[in-house]
C-alpha cells in the first residue's frame, strides 16, 4: 500500500509539472504570435491604403497627344505618397493649387518626365535629386516659396524652359547653371535679385529673359554676352542708367524698361536697328519730348505704346544731342568772350 501511494503522488506531481509547462508554452507562443499578427495586419492595412491612394492617383492620369499626364488641381496633396512610384511612366506632371510643400526625394525615379509643372503651391525646397531628370525639358516652379535652387539642376542637360517667378526670397542661382546649354526661356520675375546672375550671362542658348519686379539697381557692363537674347524684361526695378554695351546686343528686338529710375537714354541705342519694341514709360527722364501728331486711325493701345517706344527713343536721343551741342556752343562763346576781355585788359 505504501509503495502504491508513493507512486500515485509521483504521477500527480509529474502531471502537474507538465500541465504547468504546457500552459507556459502556450502563453509564450501567444505572446510571440500577437506582434506578428499585428505587424501582418499593419502591412495589410498599409497595402490596402496604398491601393486606394494609387487608384485615386490613376483617376488623374490622362493621355494627350501621346503623352501620359498626371493632372491634379485644387485638391489637398501637401505631400506626394510613395504609391506614386507605380506611375513612373508619366511624361508630365501638372500639379496646381494643391498646397504641396515639397518635391519628393524619389523624383529622380521618374526618368521619363519631360515637363514638371508645380506652379501655385507652397514648395519651399527643391531636392538635389531633381538633377536625375535627364529628359526634363520644362520646369515650372512659379508662385511658390522656393528660396534656393540646387546646383544639381545643371545636370538636366535637356532643360529648355525654366520658370521661377514670384518666389519672393529667391535672390541667386548656382554658377553651374551656365551648363544648361539648351535653356532658351528663363523667368526670374517678382523675386529678390539685386543683379543679373553671372550664370545667366553665360547661358549660350538664352533667348528670352524676364527679371522684372526685382531689386536691380544696375546692369552688368558685359550684358552683351547674351548674344542670342531677343527679349529682355526689366520693368519695375531700380535702374538709374543703362550700360553702353547694351547697344551691342545684336539679337535684341524687345526691351521693356517701364517703372525704373532712368534719367537718360544712351545715345548709342539709336544704332540698335534690330530693336523693334522698347518702352520707357514711368521713368524720370531729364528731357521732355513730344512726338509729332500723326493723323491716322490708330488703336489707342498702340498709340500709347508708340508714345514711349522706338520713335520716342530716337527723338529723345536726337534732342539730347541737340541740346548738348547748343550747350557746348554756348560754353565756347562765353569762353571766347572772356578770353577777349582778358586780352583787352
Amino acid at each position: 500500500m505504501t509503495s502504491v501511494a508513493v507512486c500515485y503522488g509521483s504521477v500527480n506531481s509529474i502531471r502537474s509539472l507538465w500541465e504547468t509547462r504546457i500552459k507556459k508554452s502556450k502563453d509564450d507562443l501567444q505572446k510571440l504570435t500577437q506582434p506578428r499578427d499585428k505587424a501582418t495586419i499593419g502591412r495589410l492595412t498599409g497595402s490596402w491604403e496604398d491601393r486606394i491612394t494609387l487608384n485615386k492617383l490613376r483617376e488623374h492620369v490622362v493621355t494627350e497627344d501621346g503623352r501620359v499626364i498626371l493632372r491634379i488641381q485644387k485638391e489637398e496633396w501637401k505631400t506626394l505618397p510613395r504609391a506614386l512610384l507605380q506611375l513612373t511612366e508619366v511624361h508630365e506632371w501638372q500639379l496646381h493649387r494643391t498646397s504641396l510643400t515639397k518635391i519628393p526625394q524619389f523624383i529622380d525615379r521618374f526618368n521619363q518626365l519631360l515637363i514638371l509643372d508645380l506652379s501655385r503651391n507652397s514648395i519651399t525646397e527643391v531636392p538635389k535629386e531633381i538633377g536625375g531628370l535627364c529628359k526634363l525639358r520644362e520646369l515650372v516652379l512659379s508662385y511658390n516659396r522656393v528660396k534656393a535652387i540646387p546646383e544639381q539642376l545643371a545636370n538636366c542637360e535637356n532643360l529648355e524652359k525654366l520658370e521661377l517667378a514670384m518666389n519672393w526670397d529667391l535672390n541667386e542661382l548656382p554658377t553651374q547653371m551656365c551648363n544648361l546649354k539648351r535653356l532658351h526661356h528663363l523667368d526670374l520675375s517678382m523675386n529678390a535679385f539685386t543683379e543679373i546672375p553671372e550664370c545667366v550671362l553665360n547661358m549660350p542658348a538664352l533667348e528670352w529673359l524676364d527679371i522684372g519686379s526685382n531689386l536691380l539697381e544696375h546692369l552688368p557692363e558685359d550684358i552683351h554676352k547674351m548674344e542670342k537674347l531677343h527679349t529682355l524684361w526689366l520693368h519695375r526695378n531700380g535702374l538709374e542708367r543703362l550700360p553702353d554695351n547694351i547697344s551691342c546686343m545684336a539679337s535684341l528686338d524687345t526691351l521693356v524698361l517701364t517703372s525704373n529710375k532712368l534719367r537718360d537714354i544712351p545715345s548709342v541705342m539709336e544704332d540698335m536697328s534690330n530693336l523693334r519694341f522698347v518702352n520707357f514709360r514711368d521713368n524720370p527722364l531729364t528731357l521732355e519730348v513730344t512726338l509729332p501728331e500723326v493723323e491716322s486711325e490708330v488703336p489707342e493701345e498702340e498709340d500709347d505704346r508708340e508714345l514711349w517706344g522706338r520713335d520716342f527713343m530716337t527723338l529723345y536721343i536726337r534732342e539730347s544731342r541737340k541740346r548738348e551741342a547748343e550747350s557746348q556752343a554756348t560754353f565756347t562763346s562765353v569762353l571766347n568772350v572772356n578770353l577777349e576781355g582778358a586780352c583787352d585788359v
